[in-house]
C-alpha cells in the first residue's frame, strides 16, 4: 500500500504581511523603509516557526519585507528556515519594470543586485516581474533581451529565474507564448491563479499552466469573505491535469485580519481541491 500523493504546500511572505505590521513597498531608487518595520505582531525571523506549526514547509520571501540586507541579517533568516525546516523556495523580486524606455537598464540593474542577497538565503529561484508595458513586440523584446542577461547572472550563483503572469506584459496567453518561447526554456514560469480573471480565466490559464514550475495559489473571496470554493478548485484542477509537481504558494490577502486563520483555511480548501482533482483525473 503506498501513500495518496499530497500537495506540496508553501506560503508567500505576503499572506503574513499584516502580521509583520504591514511594511511599505518599495523599489528602484529607494531604501528599506525602516522605519515601517518592526511594527508587526510577528518578526520575519519568526514566521518559519509559524508556517512550520500550520505544516507548511516550503515559503517564498517577498524583497520588500526583509528589514535589512546585511549579511548577518539574512544569515540568522537562513538559520531561522532551517531550524524550522523550511525550505526558501524563492525571492520575490516585487518591482522594477525590465521594458521601461528610460528606467529599464536602472531597474534591471537594481533586479540583479538581488541575487547575491537569494544566493545568501539558501534559495534556488528567483522571481521576477518581466515587465509592466503593454505586449508590444518592442516590450516583449525588451523584457526577453532583460531577462536573459538576468538568467546568465542568476546561473552564475546558481540560481533559476522566473518569471509571472503579471502585469500588462504578461496579461494575455499570447503574451506568455510570445516571451516564453524565445526564453530557450532558461526562465521559469510562475503560474498565478489570481491575476487573471474574467469569462476566459480558466481557458487562458489552461493555455500556459504547461510552463509552470510553481503556483500562487490566490483565491477569490465572496461577499461574505469566504474563499470561492469553485474557483479555487478549478484552478486546481487545471495544474493537475498538466501533471504539475511544483509547490503552491498559498497566496492569503482575505478580507479576515488573523493571517494564520485564514492561512489554515487556504489549506483545508487546497487540499480539498487536490482531493477532488485527483479523483477526477484518475491518479
Amino acid at each position: 500500500m503506498t501513500d495518496k500523493p499530497t500537495p506540496r504546500l508553501s506560503a508567500s511572505s505576503w499572506s503574513l504581511h499584516r502580521s509583520l505590521g504591514a511594511p511599505g513597498i518599495y523599489g528602484p531608487g529607494a531604501d528599506i523603509p525602516r522605519e515601517s518595520h518592526g511594527r508587526g505582531a510577528i518578526s520575519l525571523l519568526e514566521a518559519p516557526a509559524l508556517l512550520a506549526g500550520l505544516g507548511i514547509r516550503t515559503m517564498e520571501i517577498c524583497h520588500f519585507h526583509l528589514p535589512s540586507r546585511a549579511p548577518d541579517y539574512l544569515n540568522r533568516l537562513r538559520d531561522a528556515l532551517e531550524t524550522h525546516g523550511v525550505e526558501l523556495w524563492s525571492v520575490l523580486v516585487d518591482a522594477g519594470d525590465l521594458t521601461h524606455e528610460a528606467h529599464g537598464r536602472r531597474d534591471e540593474a537594481w533586479i540583479a543586485d538581488w541575487l547575491d542577497d537569494a544566493q545568501r538565503l539558501g534559495t534556488k529561484r528567483v522571481r521576477v516581474i518581466a515587465g509592466k508595458g503593454a505586449p508590444t513586440e518592442a516590450n516583449l523584446a525588451r523584457s526577453r533581451a532583460a531577462l536573459l542577461r538576468l538568467a546568465g547572472a542568476a546561473e552564475a550563483r546558481g540560481l533559476r529565474l522566473m518569471t509571472e503572469n503579471w502585469f500588462d506584459l504578461l496579461s494575455t496567453p499570447a503574451a506568455v507564448h510570445a516571451l516564453m518561447d524565445g526564453l530557450d526554456g532558461r526562465i521559469g514560469l510562475c503560474l498565478d491563479f489570481g491575476n487573471w480573471r474574467g469569462a476566459t480565466k480558466y481557458d487562458d490559464l489552461r493555455a500556459i499552466a504547461g510552463y509552470a514550475e510553481s503556483c500562487h495559489a490566490k483565491p477569490q473571496f465572496d461577499a461574505h469573505g469566504a474563499i470561492e470554493r469553485e474557483d479555487f478548485a478549478r484552478c486546481v484542477r487545471i495544474t493537475r491535469a498538466t501533471g504539475f509537481s511544483g509547490p503552491y504558494t498559498l497566496i492569503y490577502d482575505g478580507p479576515n485580519p488573523d493571517e494564520r486563520a485564514g492561512l489554515a483555511a487556504l489549506i483545508e480548501a487546497l487540499t480539498e481541491a487536490w482531493a477532488t482533482a485527483g479523483s477526477a483525473l484518475e491518479l
